[in-house]
């Protein structure tokens, strides 16, 4: 007898809707409420939206409150080398077992009528979170946020805004005020909602929807602050100066983010030892991690080459590599980009130019909607890098070492890229 696997039911959940992404609330809170309504079930939720940042903020929050002996409940997406990454039930990823039981009783409560594939993965999580006790649930959103799948709380304990960017404008509208506002939907009456560094338009659309909802709102810069100092960072706010370590995942960005889940780690009562350990203990993959073992880290140490893996796919990420990058000693840097056709690929490009010598375009592997890498590649050309094409990372890691022997490699442009390169180089 052939036991059925969750991969096995996540495939057919990929056909129940002709669109990987469709933005709307129905089929949702239908599928919710064949399930007994499991988001009125939940322990207290942190929900947590915004461009850039969201995963990073959360795996700090989480630090924290499980440092401070919480039992947490995370939701995430996407995930980088298999699914259960995105549901973490009491401090552990889910299990096969679990997830696949949750996921089958989803796909009969659903009746094969349409929903898109995040949607009913969601209605999982949801449920799976309902049925293990913890303390709190860090719940990130997909996409936008006012008709993103993850909106269905009533009553958060925390909202949470990290930095607006323009990214999935086809979705989500072709200003930052416009993206604003829609991240703005999960604020909720009278719930506190922090928010990390904005444009000026796209606080303005938060700060008006928090005044219509009567949320208290605890914006960066006015209520509190986060910055350099030294080899590390200070945070304040109305309860006082907490002097900190530099978080261990790198970056100016990191520290902005550090300053949002350090905001929320206070309101929800959190000591600073807490607030140390989400900067010192976080863990989160693909940005701009340092690769350490695996058959591309062999290749890399036979010529003493450094080799990096970062997911970001947007201009404010790009812009976020190269800062982390000047701020790295001097060192040859040669990049190895794969992207979707639904990015803006030479807004990620752009602030890389100065401080690369090369680009090797790829296509990212069984991925539909991945560029090719000659579209890639010509993109590059086209904003006057030096780029090359390769049929493979490995391929195109050799070519580079080749002619730099001890060149620092960036592998980059997509967290479906991160998470191909994570599966194979274990």
């Amino acid at each position: 007898m052939t036991l059925i696997t969750s991969d096995a039911i996540l495939d057919r959940m990929m056909a129940l809707h002709p669109k990987l992404i469709d933005l709307t609330m129905d089929r949702v809170w239908r599928l919710l409420s064949a399930l007994g309504n499991p988001q009125n079930d939940l322990p207290p939720v942190v929900h947590i939206a915004g461009t850039n940042g969201k995963g990073s903020t959360q795996a700090m929050i989480r630090a924290g409150l499980e440092a401070s002996g919480r039992i947490v409940h995370a939701y995430t997406s996407p995930h980088l080398t298999r699914f259960h990454e995105r549901i973490r039930l009491a401090g552990s990823l889910i299990s096969e077992q679990m997830l696949t039981a949750y996921l089958d009783e989803c796909y009969v409560a659903n009746c094969d009528q349409d929903i898109t594939y995040f949607e009913i993965t969601t209605c999982a999580a949801l449920l799976a979170f309902s049925r293990v006790p913890a303390d709190f649930v860090l719940l990130e959103v997909g996409l936008g946020g006012r008709l993103d799948a993850t909106n269905v709380i009533d009553k958060p304990i925390l909202t949470i805004i990290t930095p607006v960017s323009m990214d999935h404008e086809v979705f989500l509208g072709n200003s930052i005020e416009a993206i604003a506002s829609e991240k703005a939907g999960i604020v909720k009456k009278g719930v506190t909602c922090i928010v990390g560094p904005q444009d000026e338009g796209g606080l303005e659309v938060i700060e008006a929807t928090t005044t219509n909802l009567g949320a208290p709102l605890l914006a960066y810069g006015q209520h509190w602050y986060a910055g350099s100092e030294g080899d590390g960072m200070i945070y304040q706010d109305e309860s006082g100066l907490l002097d900190l370590p530099h978080p261990v995942l790198l970056g100016d960005h990191q520290i902005q983010n550090a300053g949002i889940a350090l905001a929320a780690l206070r309101q929800l009562g959190c000591d600073e030892k807490a607030c140390s350990a989400a900067v010192t203990d976080v863990v989160w993959p693909a940005r701009m991690e340092r690769l350490c073992k695996g058959p591309l880290v062999k290749i890399a140490n036979k010529s003493g080459a450094e080799l990096w893996l970062d997911g970001g796919h947007n201009p404010a990420a790009g812009k976020a590599v190269a800062s982390v990058l000047k701020s790295m000693p001097v060192r040859t840097t040669h990049l190895i980009c794969g992207m979707l056709n639904t990015k803006d690929v030479s807004g990620y490009l752009s602030p890389l130019l100065k401080v690369t010598a090369s680009l090797t375009g790829i296509t990212i592997p069984n991925e539909v909607n991945t560029l090719s890498a000659k579209e890639t590649a010509n993109a590059a050309r086209n904003i006057g890098f030096e780029a090359f094409v390769a049929a493979s990372v490995t391929q195109a890691l050799h070519a580079i070492l080749k002619k730099t022997p001890q060149a620092r490699v960036v592998i980059c442009g997509s967290l479906y890229l991160a998470g191909s390169v994570l599966k194979d180089n274990r």
